[in-house]
């Protein structure tokens, strides 16, 4: 008896771990749940010879899963009766078009037109209408098997109805899944970023260089995810007509926001902190406090996750009083350089430690939403500078080019032309050049992985198991890595096929002239219709970035008013997020340009210098911004040199596109009376609140500089 009760406490056991490791891990998650899905419609229709059927329901669910977003179940039923309908609508049109290829090919390039603009409205429409021009060409490709007309816009639309249907099921249990795990990414990005930190206490200032590279590019991810929160709090927002029941989700917003400040903060240029002997222990114990907050995000979003309470892990305590001690024991000017940053670890500390406060609980913070109608936010794309409007544009045009050639040629599995220049032509050309290279190289090794496997495994029920394999492959790696998701789905496609035709294998080489026909198609198409290369850019995405974060700074000053300060503080959080989006935008600029062609490469070292100064000017600033709750007032030994700082920033202007122009003031007379002021005051907190303004002044002037020799080298 004994022994049964072992057994059963032990499979107890094993199935909490099994749960906890799936509930943990949102792409397992979704994997599994689409495979099922999957599984459930396709296996009996495969094993009682439906294949043309099971094959149809099987691309409606890809195209509902592909597209899913993230909302509130009350939103979800909006978005799941958008879907069907758009993609019953799309589905029928390509098959009453399919006689008609003239017809066909102008509905194909208008109607993605149409789509991608109305997609522009909100995320919500984003997903439904992309997945309504994924399902008219998987109309074209299930045209080919369809024993009746109507089968593609009777079984599409209802694979997509099946999924969603599911997966709402499954949502209804959990409601606030979705927020759970966006959060969770975001605390994830945000210890990605600390631990990349680290490594900054100490450092010699040419691995710093690296260092910083990363922080920026790491940074862009982590706003990508503070804004896709913000995103699935406003669907959720709207969904529910009431923000109450988002207070919990509202106050870890908040959290990791403030958290995302302190962290992006710079105080003092870190080589030289790190030339100093006699502070190389503390700064050593920095960087280990760094980790260990790290560790403390990696704990709350697992808990966030796992759905339990989170615990403050001791360890982070002890290390941040071992910093404080080492600080205390370090001469007066030392532990003037270095206090803010061990301030900023200790109120990160208590921010995180705090967290399940009865105070902090009733916080209730507003959201920023977009209040535009719909026909105003469809009526902002209509102009051909959008982005969005020249990127419909584009691939309404490679789109048409690669269902003339498919025509043309009579091409028997033309239509996955279209499929992959769909998936690879991006906004950018850099975007499409790594889907290019991914997409291509994902292709060949699924074919050759696909083939060797079904080699090996020529029963029905290996192949079946290989199909759902791969379909769990492809949904477990779409959001990690494009190219591992590509090799499996085309697995998934061979073993597909190989049930409808029973020689899927003959259908590879087709699959692979097609893939590298759609790939060409997409590269020639941003490379050659309406490029935007990066450089041409960079004056005004440097006039955007510093007008930001001259905003950000006028907010932070704004902060100090003693009348103004509330609990709810949207107009600074507001500004704080442009600034950063700003920095991304600057960041991801010299990113592409290094998979531009060569001859578009021009101001490459100018804008590496732009990328780095602005990222400093942002983390000087951040580092201001999260101090601000030291004192009420700025006194006017600060306030006098900070309101110069903030007109100098005001007053850099783009005149025509031309370039930076710095109109009035003179900042060198600005940093000396900063430096002046520093000289002449006591240890304590104007001093460092000087420091950080002499540190915001003297990158504000490099910027100048960096920006005038960019206007003279056009």
């Amino acid at each position: 008896m004994q022994f049964s009760i072992k057994e059963l406490l032990s499979a107890l056991v094993t199935s909490e771990l099994i749960r906890r490791s799936l509930w943990t891990n949102p792409d397992r998650l979704l994997a599994i749940k689409t495979t099922s899905v999957l599984a459930l419609v396709t296996v009996p229709l495969l094993l009682l010879g439906h294949s043309a059927v099971a094959v149809s329901l099987a691309l409606g669910i890809l195209s509902g899963a592909l597209t899913e977003t993230d909302d509130h179940p009350k939103g979800r039923v909006k978005a799941l009766s958008l879907k069907v309908i758009s993609f019953g609508i799309s589905s029928l049109a390509v098959v009453l078009l399919r006689p008609y290829p003239v017809l066909l090919g102008a509905g194909l390039a208008l109607s993605t037109m149409v789509f991608l603009i109305i997609g522009g409205i909100s995320e919500r429409y984003r997903g439904v209408t992309f997945g309504a021009i994924l399902v008219g060409i998987y109309a074209m490709i299930g045209s080919h098997i369809s024993p009746a007309w109507y089968w593609q816009p009777v079984l599409l639309p209802l694979g997509a109805l099946i999924h969603g249907v599911f997966s709402l099921a499954l949502l209804c249990m959990h409601p606030w899944r979705l927020l759970d795990e966006q959060l969770a990414r975001g605390f994830l990005a945000l210890a990605a970023y600390l631990e990349e930190k680290s490594r900054l206490f100490p450092s010699n200032e040419q691995a710093q260089e690296e260092i910083r590279n990363r922080l920026a590019l790491l940074n862009v991810r982590l706003v990508n995810s503070l804004d896709q929160t913000r995103e699935v709090l406003t669907n959720y927002g709207d969904a529910l007509k009431d923000d109450t029941p988002l207070i919990p989700y509202l106050r870890l917003f908040m959290l990791l926001q403030s958290l995302h400040e302190r962290a992006a903060s710079s105080h003092e240029p870190y080589d030289s902190l790190s030339r100093d002997k006699t502070q190389y222990t503390l700064l050593e114990g920095i960087g280990q406090t760094l980790l260990q907050l790290a560790g403390a995000c990696r704990l709350l979003a697992n808990s966030q996750l796992a759905g339990v309470a989170y615990q403050h892990p001791v360890s982070l305590q002890w290390m941040v009083n071992a910093v404080s001690t080492q600080l205390d024991q370090l001469p007066e000017s030392s532990r003037q350089r270095l206090a803010l940053i061990v301030r900023n670890l200790r109120r990160s500390h208590i921010s995180l430690q705090t967290l399940n406060d009865e105070y902090q609980r009733t916080m209730a913070p507003r959201l920023a939403r977009d209040t535009r109608p719909v026909h105003e936010r469809i009526t902002d794309q209509l102009h051909l500078s959008h982005p969005r409007l020249r990127h419909a544009i584009r691939l309404s045009a490679c789109l048409l080019a690669g269902f003339t050639i498919a025509e043309m040629l009579h091409l028997v599995k033309g239509e996955w032309i279209l499929l992959t220049s769909l998936f690879v032509c991006q906004p950018t050309y850099s975007e499409t050049r790594r889907r290019l290279l991914q997409r291509i190289g994902g292709t060949m090794a699924g074919v050759v992985l696909g083939v060797a496997v079904i080699g090996m495994v020529p029963t029905i029920a290996g192949q079946l198991l290989l199909m759902l394999g791969a379909a769990y492959g492809f949904f477990y790696w779409v959001r990690r890595k494009y190219w591992v998701s590509v090799l499996f789905i085309s697995v998934f496609v061979l073993c597909v096929f190989n049930f409808v035709t029973s020689n899927g294998v003959a259908v590879m080489v087709p699959r692979l002239v097609d893939t590298t026909t759609g790939c060409l198609l997409a590269w020639l198409s941003v490379r050659f219709f309406w490029p935007e290369w990066r450089f041409s850019t960079l004056p005004g995405l440097l006039h955007e970035a510093i007008e930001k974060n001259s905003r950000y700074f006028a907010a932070i000053l704004d902060e100090y008013q003693a009348d103004q300060h509330d609990e709810d503080d949207l107009p600074y959080r507001t500004a704080r997020r442009q600034a950063h989006r700003a920095d991304n935008s600057l960041a991801l600029a010299w990113q592409d340009m290094q998979v531009e062609p060569r001859n578009r490469q021009r101001f490459r070292q100018q804008a590496f210098a732009l990328t780095y100064l602005n990222h400093a000017l942002l983390s000087y600033v951040s580092a201001f911004g999260a101090h601000r709750e030291q004192q009420e007032v700025l006194p006017p030994a600060v306030a006098g040199p900070a309101r110069e700082v903030s007109a100098a920033l005001e007053s850099i202007r783009l005149q025509n596109a031309e370039g930076i122009v710095y109109e009035p003031g003179n900042m060198d007379n600005t940093l000396r009376t900063i430096k002046n002021s520093i000289e002449q005051s006591e240890p304590g907190v104007l001093r460092q609140q000087l420091t950080l303004l002499y540190n915001i002044a003297d990158v504000t002037r490099q910027l100048i500089e960096q920006g005038r020799s960019l206007t003279e080298e056009r």
